[in-house]
């Protein structure tokens, strides 16, 4: 019964084709760090989003069943980690991350009371120690993660809406009894490689509402800014653990380019007709 509809068309009007996540500040609104460097290992990490009138901002609008989704990720995309802090009277924030070394981006997702939407701010923290930054990885339609495969379906489109489809499956066998996890079945995170551009991407459905089913297919409209690659980092929840896989994804425009796009155009048009 929730209002996300609403939400979601304010993520479109807002998106402006721009990504979220790029700038420390927007609309008077700042991400502000208790310190930007950090040692590798298990550490505290304490924020703040300051508010136009200079002051910690300690009313928020909860989305997705919480205040703040705290998204935290290597440069090199390697080490997503989605969290959720706690907040004292005062408007700090903390919240344990495992950090390597590297260079990091933190992200805030909020929705400040009295403000007309949800926004990302973004900002940079360094972790001492030699980094090792991964190359990215190839771009595929299945990801592990311990027992569980996730296939995804569908293509994601530069400046359009499309649906993608994952799919869950544990030792070869449909997971047909996922867990609500924020309001959803699954709860994705796209950011854009390159500069780590942060996508809204939405569920489509949610659980009790008499047609999501909880499994094995989860389903999300996305729209990508621009053609190009993407990480996406898909949470879940089944049998009371969150896991997370993740995609590497080119545009349908980009993989086109490339000059092997039509497999995965014909693959994500069979599975949209599979889909009706």
């Amino acid at each position: 019964m929730s209002n996300n509809h609403a939400a979601h068309s304010d993520h479109a009007a807002h998106g402006g084709g721009q990504p979220g996540g790029l700038s420390v500040s927007q609309d008077g609104y700042t991400l502000e760090l208790d310190t930007t460097v950090f040692e590798a290992g298990v550490q505290s990490v304490g924020f703040r989003v300051v508010g136009p009138d200079g002051q910690p901002v300690t009313a928020y609008k909860a989305e997705h069943e919480k205040e703040l989704h705290f998204i935290a990720v290597r440069r090199d995309t390697a080490g997503f980690q989605h969290v959720h802090p706690v907040r004292d009277g005062k408007g700090t924030w903390s919240v344990e991350l495992d950090l390597t070394p590297g260079d990091w981006r933190f992200f805030a997702d909020v929705h400040p009371v009295g403000h007309d939407g949800t926004m990302t701010l973004g900002i940079d923290a360094a972790v001492a120690g030699a980094y090792e930054p991964q190359p990215l990885p190839e771009a595929t339609g299945s990801a592990r993660t311990g027992a569980y495969t996730v296939t995804l379906d569908g293509a994601l489109r530069a400046g359009q809406a499309s649906e993608l489809t994952l799919t869950v499956s544990r030792d070869g066998r449909p997971v047909t009894d996922l867990e609500p996890y924020l309001a959803a079945y699954g709860h994705l995170v796209a950011l854009r490689v390159g500069d780590l551009g942060y996508l809204h991407v939405h569920p489509e459905g949610e659980p009790g509402d008499g047609v999501t089913a909880p499994g094995p297919e989860i389903s999300f409209m996305a729209v990508a800014p621009t053609a190009g690659t993407y990480r996406l980092f898909l949470d879940f929840q089944h049998e009371g653990v969150v896991r997370t896989a993740e995609f590497t994804v080119r545009t349908a425009e980009a993989a086109l380019a490339d000059g092997h796009g039509g497999h995965e155009g014909h693959h994500a048009h069979h599975a949209h007709h599979a889909h009706h």
